[in-house]
């Protein structure tokens, strides 16, 4: 049997790191604990994490920085940031930078524990990941869901979060078909989230960016009232079984 993933949790209240580390572990989670920048980086340098809870407002630093610094480290561990309920600039910042998920505080531990596992099942190998074809290809673009690699017309190695990858999975097993915010953001999340949620938007602008402007000029495209859809063949080559 495999070992229950490694949660670390970063926040500066003693009282939320004691009661997340409670409840985190009666769901059958691990759980590292940090009040620091400094204490993130280490218990990184020791564990395998699987997952960071990371609060914006750390003593010595932002977690946005730090979720910043990890990304251009190329560490893709996931991370759900907890942010004050009404920064909405932290949120989008967050998810530019390559935050996974993010949950305003308050907030009930029960939440957190559904974005954990949404998260770690987007990014782990679900049951039925033997069923999903080996390779997508499209406009010289090729995405391997299970190592999830993507490479350019020029074979060059293109870096995508894991939330970014989620959505490109979820146009390229449905393209042609235009998809609206509310879809894509059930299909990539698994939740109810508020309707001017515009996640979404962040995630596909980074896409575009990362993907090439030029290239994706003829990819994915905005549909006026609609919400949006990839106009490339996709070409798809399934497991030899």
């Amino acid at each position: 049997m495999s070992p229950s993933p490694r949660i670390l949790v970063v926040d500066d209240d003693p009282e939320i790191r004691k009661l997340l580390a409670r409840y985190l572990v009666q769901q059958g989670f691990r759980v590292e604990l940090a009040a620091t920048v400094k204490e993130l980086e280490d218990q990184l340098a020791v564990h395998s994490i699987d997952l960071v809870v990371l609060d914006v407002l750390l003593p010595d630093g932002s977690g946005l920085d730090a979720c910043r610094t990890l990304r251009a480290n190329r560490s893709d561990v996931p991370i759900i940031l907890l942010t004050a309920l009404k920064e909405d600039v932290d949120r989008i910042i967050g998810l530019e930078i390559g935050a996974d998920d993010y949950l305003g505080k308050p907030f009930n531990p029960r939440e957190l524990v559904a974005r954990i596992r949404a998260v770690l099942r987007r990014r782990g190998t679900a049951p039925s990941a033997d069923r999903r074809p080996r390779l997508y290809r499209f406009a010289g673009f090729a995405a391997e869901p299970h190592t999830r690699h993507v490479t350019g017309p020029d074979g060059e190695a293109i870096d995508l979060t894991g939330a970014e990858f989620d959505l490109l999975l979820v146009f390229l097993d449905r393209p042609g078909r235009v998809l609206s915010r509310d879809q894509l953001l059930d299909l990539t999340h698994g939740r109810d989230v508020d309707a001017l949620d515009r996640s979404i938007d962040v995630l596909v602008s980074r896409l575009r960016r990362k993907l090439g402007d030029q290239a994706t000029a003829q990819l994915l495209k905005t549909v006026r009232n609609g919400g949006y859809q990839l106009v490339a063949t996709v070409e798809v080559e399934t497991s030899a079984s």
